[in-house]
């Protein structure tokens, strides 16, 4: 079917206003970007400081098994915090996710419980075998995120009191240089003694040893705490760092595309615009012919 120069004006100016909320959905993007990339690097100093108090309390010698119940039996199941995105437009961002889910939780034994963060995620897990959990509303701001952080502490805090899971792993994407993100996990509960050996292997930044002030065992609880929150609210951060930077990558795309489209609209609009204006030329040229021939 031919193209009219009406029916191209109406995709050129389709494709200008599709343009005009790229850009507005790139600028976005790129504006978010910064308040949750500030947000990660500070959370990574805060990170370390905290797991640095739990390796001076530890070599101090206290009590852990007086701070922490006793590890219950592997019997329950593993619960999965996994961070999504709500919106669309981020490429292949929760596909991604859902994936490394799926490969990573399969090579774990026994039954496993998905908490999602995010519509998208909780959509592409729905049809894997995994048992849905609570789902939680991703949070469009800095702010939004420690309200969701203590919902999820006491989802877990309440399954883990029922003994319904045993383990809880956190799922999301990070930031990384030379690429816009890398799905990750991390081991958050139980706090055994697999996880105090990891926090052995860092050392201490000065040459004097460290000692706890204050009462040690209460110091020990709120350091867990702080440690369990923090883990939490940095991968929630990185999570929407990484949407934020899929979604401007996207966008940029989607730019490129538009404006070699519109290229090819205009050269086709002002080929036929041509085509017709010499067709009139030849008409009058014809006509002009005939009546000279006729006198």
């Amino acid at each position: 079917m031919s193209e009219t120069a009406a029916s191209l004006r109406h995709k050129i100016a389709s494709a200008g206003e599709l343009e005009a909320v790229v850009r507005t959905m790139k600028a976005m993007a790129a504006a978010s970007i910064g308040q949750y990339e500030n947000a990660v690097r500070s959370l990574d100093e805060y990170y370390r400081t905290v797991q640095l108090g739990l390796v001076a309390c530890f070599r101090q010698g206290e009590p852990w098994g007086a701070v922490m119940p006793a590890t219950q039996k592997e019997s329950g199941s593993i619960g999965a915090v996994v961070f999504g995105s709500d919106q669309g437009l981020v490429g292949q961002f929760n596909e991604v996710m859902a994936e490394f889910v799926v490969n990573a939780l399969g090579k774990l034994p026994g039954k496993k419980m998905v908490w999602t963060v995010g519509e998208r995620i909780q959509s592409r897990l729905a049809d894997t075998d995994l048992l849905p959990g609570a789902s939680f509303i991703l949070p469009n701001s800095i702010g939004a995120i420690t309200p969701l952080v203590g919902q999820i502490l006491i989802e877990m805090e309440t399954r883990r009191e029922k003994g319904e899971i045993s383990q809880v792993y956190l799922f999301h994407n990070r930031p990384q240089s030379g690429a816009i993100y890398t799905p990750v996990s991390q081991r958050l509960l139980p706090l055994d003694a697999v996880w105090r050996r990891d926090l052995a292997t860092l050392r201490w930044p000065t040459g004097n040893l460290p000692e706890v002030m204050g009462g040690g065992q209460q110091t020990l609880l709120a350091l867990v705490r702080e440690y369990l929150f923090v883990s939490l609210f940095r991968a929630c951060a990185e999570s929407l760092a990484s949407e934020n930077a899929s979604r401007l990558a996207a966008m940029q795309r989607a730019e490129k595309n538009i404006d070699e489209l519109l290229e090819d609209l205009n050269r086709t609009f002002h080929r036929l615009r041509q085509s017709g204006i010499d067709e009139e030329l030849f008409d009058v040229v014809s006509g002009f012919e005939a009546l000279t021939g006729t006198k």
